[in-house]
């Protein structure tokens, strides 16, 4: 076999991967890793944002400026969320009013959506007002729902599916109503350690004036002895004559 030929069937040297294939695998995988935390940061706020909603829907009439602006803190979050998933995360140009509708509707739906769930968590400390939330919060949330999502008709709001939604809310206030009726009267708060019906009832202790320490109790004083009766045989009989012994 001559030199050539074993020189052709010698294994090739390994060729070595060009260094630019490598940095953009680490770009890839630091690109994956920033994106996944983006689309957690995006969810938290969607939840978190409509749970300060929910409950400062639901306890607003306690301290209507406290609860603003816990309202106004779940807005700016469920925001900041919507914006974060649907325009940076997935890099999509839209027009001015494609943003506004979509912004827009995303604070609809993060109402509704505490609405219900404030509602359902609080029926029992606020029962009127819970059933006139849960069923405003399906019907608002469906609403926005159905203008947020891009491949649902608006027409379905007005169609079969809206009719739907819009016979559940009725006979949910209906029935929550009588539900509602039907239990203690509100407290204005939560109740703890004592029923709804119960009444605390404070016993007020006598104010005492001057010295705190207790007033010394009299001894009782003892019977005076009366000294006994002299019987008649010997008592003396003073008739001016002395009775010698």
């Amino acid at each position: 076999m001559t030199p050539t030929q074993l020189a052709d069937r010698a294994p090739a040297a390994p060729v070595p991967a060009p260094r630019s294939a490598g940095r953009s695998e680490i770009r890839e995988a630091r690109s994956r890793r920033k994106r996944l935390l983006a689309r957690y940061l995006g969810y938290v706020g969607y939840f978190v944002g409509a749970g300060l909603i929910s409950g400062a829907v639901v306890h607003h009439p306690l301290d209507p400026a406290r609860y603003t602006r816990i309202a106004l803190y779940g807005v700016l979050l469920f925001l900041a969320a919507t914006a974060l998933n649907e325009f940076l995360l997935t890099r999509r140009k839209a027009t001015f009013k494609q943003v506004a509708g979509i912004m827009g509707a995303s604070l609809l739906l993060s109402f509704g959506i505490g609405m219900l769930s404030g509602g359902l968590q609080h029926f029992s400390d606020f029962p009127t007002r819970a059933a006139t939330l849960i069923p405003a919060g399906i019907l608002l949330s469906f609403i926005a729902f159905v203008i947020k999502d891009e491949d649902a008709s608006r027409r379905r709001i007005f169609g079969l599916t809206g009719l739907a939604i819009l016979l559940t809310a009725v006979a949910a206030f209906a029935g929550l109503r009588y539900v509602a009726s039907s239990m203690a009267p509100e407290s204005g708060g939560h109740s703890h350690g004592t029923g709804a019906g119960e009444s605390e009832t404070h016993h007020e202790e006598p104010t005492v004036t001057g010295s705190t320490q207790p007033t010394p109790q009299s001894k009782p004083t003892a019977p005076a002895r009366t000294a006994p009766a002299t019987p008649p045989s010997e008592q003396s009989h003073d008739d001016g004559h002395a009775h010698g012994h």
